[in-house]
């Protein structure tokens, strides 16, 4: 097989990436190593910023997630029993989000991909990436029983942290940050309309808790538990009862629905970036190159603004011939994904307990929040940071 784009991995990433090739007239081939199934039915983020709702529209992948997203205007935040809003478009010149699933992007944009967009293959698992410091680097990969080879002139691994995209970047070219948060979330899917109109993010008696939604009927939500944590452990009850002791205010005029738990998963906590993001002509997207902890909601939006980057490089590449965007998409791009890890970890630390955490490191976290529920400067970098820093 010969292209001009290999993108290995059909997340949002590959799968956005190469329907802005194919709207630039640029070819590429997709490889996905799981089934269309599987793929269709990852559990991952569901909020998106200003920015990646305004791509999805761009390139026709929008009908769907305006007729069933749900826009948000703001956040609460709760601590100390109290609670407080933060609105974002009168903090960030009408910006805002929109809570819909990266499950349903995913279908939106394979089936787009399957029924205009160039070759999509599930089942092709890419064994390694040879060459990539040539002119035509070439993946190895296995579909249908036997093993081929997809000859390009570039490769965009958009294969997530376990890929083999990352792996053609020698030793000594890659350098790697990471940090290990002390503590997890236990997430739960519940059959229950949402108790709130905007997310809640709390620090409450015992840590962290977050109140979200997948649709009107679906809710959202997460817990602060210790690292190794097994949901079995955890019943439905305890859940209900250990959320509501979270969110608890003075105030007395909430409370939070309870309903038949569906799914409960327990995701660690982490930062990783990966540096450089290219290397010959082998480019890394997403959780490929980075990943943040899920407090801030940048890893599926931090993804989009790799591809968003990459595309306007290879379209200016196709125009021109000029290699001047893809040479600056590295360091571009790492700018962006610095500020989103920052963001995260601001957010994080704030809102979590440590472990050992003594009663001077609590009492500065709260002020943190207290700050940003009396400064409107404050509150606009929150807004500006959680809707989406322009590219």
């Amino acid at each position: 097989m010969r292209t001009t784009v290999a993108i290995v991995g059909a997340g949002p990433a590959g799968l956005l990436l190469a329907r802005l090739l194919r709207n630039a007239g640029i070819d590429c081939v997709v490889l996905e190593n799981r089934t269309r199934a599987y793929v269709e039915q990852r559990q991952r983020a569901g909020i998106l910023e200003q920015g990646t709702v305004d791509v999805l529209r761009a390139c026709g992948a929008g009908a769907r997630m305006d007729a069933e997203g749900l826009v948000h205007h703001g956040i609460e935040l709760r601590f100390d029993r109290r609670r407080h809003r933060i609105g974002f478009p009168e903090l960030t010149d009408g910006r805002s989000v929109t809570v819909y699933a990266q499950t349903e992007v995913v279908k939106d944009l394979i089936a787009l991909q399957l029924a205009e967009g160039p070759p999509l293959l599930f089942e092709a698992r890419a064994l390694a990436v040879e060459k990539p410091e040539s002119e035509h680097p070439v993946v190895r990969f296995t579909h249908e029983g036997r093993e081929r080879t997809l000859d390009c002139d570039y490769v965009v691994g958009c294969d997530g942290f376990h890929g083999i995209a990352r792996a053609a970047f020698p030793d000594e070219v890659r350098r790697t940050y990471e940090r290990t948060y002390p503590y997890s979330w236990l997430g739960i899917l519940a059959e229950v309309p949402p108790s709130c109109d905007e997310l809640i993010y709390a620090r409450g008696e015992g840590g962290f808790a977050l109140h979200s939604m997948r649709s009107p009927s679906v809710s959202r939500l997460y817990l602060q538990v210790p690292n190794g944590t097994d949901p079995a452990d955890w019943s439905d009850e305890r859940i209900w009862d250990e959320l509501d002791r979270r969110f608890a205010t003075d105030d007395g005029d909430w409370s939070l629905a309870r309903g038949p738990i569906t799914s409960k998963s327990v995701t660690p906590m982490r930062s990783h970036v990966t540096e450089p993001m290219r290397y010959g002509r082998v480019f890394l997207a997403g959780d490929a190159a980075h990943i943040v902890p899920p407090t801030g909601a940048k890893g599926l939006n931090l993804a989009v603004s790799d591809v968003r980057i990459l595309a306007r490089a290879f379209d200016h590449h196709h125009r021109t011939g000029s290699d001047e965007l893809l040479d600056s998409y590295s360091d571009l791009c790492l700018r962006r994904v610095w500020q989103a890890t920052r963001f995260s970890y601001d957010m994080t630390t704030m809102l979590h307990s440590q472990p050992g955490e003594n009663a001077f490191d609590t009492r500065v976290h709260v002020a943190r929040l207290h700050r940003l529920a009396a400064s409107r400067s404050a509150a606009g970098e929150l807004a500006a940071n959680y809707t989406g820093l322009p590219l």
